[in-house]
């Protein structure tokens, strides 16, 4: 059997607070798209069985050990709870999400492993279970069990779904060669609430975003990596109703009211990727 783990883009992220044990509170807005990367796994035959699991990984490279991986620290986190119930697997991962990205790709790996254990070996943990699982992991990983448009509060895991119809229009994803690393990104930001709540201001036209919703991560990743904040002036500079970069980067996004030919405006070693959006209705 095979499982499509998706990503999701920020539309706004919001750094409010900085809390006693050195982590951030923020608001976001999470929604989930297409792209996907691919995973199955294989129980291992019972006359087989010795404590073993194995992770193949296709596609993308992913830097990190066996042992951070998080589809192998989703597996380990229900294996603890349910020893008798958890065979070993093999398990094959093909990476299509690019690592750094601030698309999530990690997160939804782990989140849709614990899904899809969950689901294969009738395990019947409930959303909340898994969702309890899944911040073991990251605090985005929560999302992903759901995988509903959210509105995002504490480091990302207090989830409020929400209705937001961006059918019909098209979405290009632009990232350079090149990732951020997450805790740099957080270097130099300085917390504040801000003027509007995102939950209010992604409920306006999308024609008005531009004005209202930002990413506290651009002001600071953009002069250190002004290629970054070129890609989003280039987006606009294509049209689009609303640009912004995605978590802590480096992916750049822009919703467009109609297809687009971006290509020739970046360069080949950049990674890119177009869909349709569609209707969530929660």
């Amino acid at each position: 059997m095979l499982n499509f783990p998706n990503a999701k883009i920020n539309i706004g992220l919001n750094i409010t607070e900085k809390r006693k044990d050195g982590f951030h509170n923020l608001e976001t807005v999470f929604y989930p798209i297409f792209l996907s990367d691919i995973i199955e796994f294989i129980e291992v035959p019972d006359d087989q069985n010795n404590n073993h699991i194995s992770l193949k990984i296709t596609g993308l490279k992913i830097k990190g050990s066996f042992e951070e991986n998080l589809c192998i620290k989703a597996y380990f986190l229900l294996k603890k709870k349910f020893f008798e119930e958890i065979p070993d697997i093999n398990i094959h991962l093909h990476k299509i999400i690019p690592m750094g990205s601030g698309l999530g790709g990690g997160s939804s790996n782990g989140a849709y492993m614990l899904k899809f254990l969950n689901e294969t070996l009738n395990l019947n943990l409930s959303n909340k279970e898994l969702k309890d699982f899944a911040v073991q992991l990251g605090s985005d990983a929560p999302f992903f069990i759901e995988n509903k448009p959210a509105f995002a509060r504490g480091k990302g895991e207090i989830l409020q779904y929400i209705n937001l119809n961006l059918e019909g229009y098209f979405l290009y994803i632009v990232k350079p060669n090149f990732s951020v690393n997450t805790a740099n990104a957080y270097k130099n930001i300085v917390p504040r609430e801000p003027k509007l709540s995102l939950k209010y201001s992604v409920s306006t036209p999308i024609s008005e975003w531009k004005n209202l919703i930002f990413n506290d991560f651009e002001k600071n990743i953009f002069f250190k990596y002004p290629e970054i904040r070129n890609i989003k002036n280039k987006l606009y500079d294509l049209g689009a109703s609303y640009a912004s970069m995605s978590g802590s980067g480096s992916s750049v996004y822009g919703i467009f009211k109609e297809e687009v030919k971006i290509k020739k405006y970046f360069p080949k070693n950049y990674f890119l990727w177009k869909e349709e959006l569609k209707k969530y209705r929660i």
